[in-house]
């Protein structure tokens, strides 16, 4: 309440002038995006925590809550909670021993010898939040989630990789360089951008089958290792750097690959960096190649992991949900940590 207090006795052109209602409609927009972009992964997050019968409640509530449990002399389990409301109009909290048609028969915990029947309409159950934290252990003591994450990782940095050396390599030429036809190759790679996924699907699948390369990480690897995206961000880029510093280099007799490595590619960071944050999210959350080269479970990602808790007739969305929250993680930390680059390596680089 302190801090809106100073927010909204703020002034806006110095004193005597209180703050406009321009400013406060802009921080109300703010806030609204924020809650718009950041609700629903709460909303998972918390999700995540809830059983799989707490998921299908009506209405849902956003924490996780679960039904308060009792133990009763006499009983041999533990018994719910409920507050119920008696003939007298009184309210107790009692425990429900069973539940015969709409009539339940229920014992209050501190006089275990004295039982009530109570309807159904009249009681309501007594809830707490409660973390159910076997949604992350029992996946990862049960299914092959370790290994699927170790996958996960290995394809995404083996390839992120890959993808800055190909396309630092190819947008040093098409920068650099000044060839006949210079022009029309570039116009072919940004050309693929207009290619789904879906017309390269097969042709790319049979050259992979050829190579003997499915059910292993590579056919997953290396397919995608260039792309028309970072090509055009890195060239982009780098014809931005001064010539005249390449110039000099080559008079001072290094070589090519010395320019592009000492010279053009720490010059080049902040668009790199870019990039790799790009790779690490196309790779991370990869689908459907990966389901399409993978079949054996010993080679499956996260992604394609996660689908083995959607079944024919059942789904477990406790689990799922719980796994996609871990799916998520590592993305939000390199997002997190190195966002800072993405405006300045786009703003170098001219893309809108």
């Amino acid at each position: 309440m302190a801090a809106l207090a100073r927010l909204l006795g703020a002034r806006r052109d110095g004193p005597g002038r209180p703050l406009h209602w321009t400013d406060i409609a802009s921080y109300a927009y703010l806030a609204f995006g924020v809650v718009l972009m950041f609700g629903p992964v709460l909303w998972l997050v918390f999700s995540s925590f809830k059983t799989q019968s707490a998921l299908l409640e009506f209405p849902p509530s956003l924490m996780p809550m679960a039904q308060v449990e009792v133990t009763v002399a006499g009983q041999p389990n533990p018994l719910p909670l409920f507050r119920a409301t008696l003939p007298d109009g009184s309210v107790k909290e009692l425990a429900q021993i069973r539940r015969v048609g709409l009539v339940a028969q229920m014992v209050d915990p501190a006089e275990p010898d004295k039982t009530y029947r109570v309807a159904i309409d009249k009681r309501e159950p007594v809830r707490k939040v409660a973390l159910a934290t076997e949604n992350y252990t029992e996946p990862l003591r049960q299914f092959a989630f370790l290994r699927f994450l170790s996958n996960s990782l290995f394809v995404t940095v083996v390839a992120t990789a890959i993808t800055l050396l190909i396309n630092s390599m190819a947008a040093y030429g098409l920068a650099v360089y000044e060839f006949r036809g210079k022009t029309a190759a570039t116009l072919a790679v940004i050309g693929t951008l207009m290619i789904p996924i879906t017309i390269v699907l097969v042709p790319v699948y049979l050259v992979v089958t050829e190579l003997g390369l499915v059910n292993s990480l590579w056919a997953v690897i290396l397919p995608g290792a260039a792309t028309p995206t970072g090509v055009f961000l890195l060239r982009q880029y780098m014809l931005t750097l001064p010539r005249d510093l390449i110039e000099a280099a080559r008079m001072d007799k290094a070589s090519e690959w010395q320019i592009y490595w000492r010279i053009v590619m720490p010059l080049t960071l902040p668009a790199l960096a870019v990039l790799a944050i790009f790779s690490i999210m196309w790779r991370w959350n990869e689908f459907l190649w990966p389901l399409a080269v993978l079949t054996k479970t010993e080679v499956y990602t996260l992604q394609i992991g996660l689908a083995a808790f959607q079944g024919e007739l059942q789904t477990q969305w406790h689990y799922l949900l719980a796994m996609t929250v871990v799916t998520l993680a590592p993305v939000a930390l390199v997002f997190v940590f190195l966002q800072r680059f993405i405006t300045t390596g786009i703003g170098s680089t001219g893309m809108k």
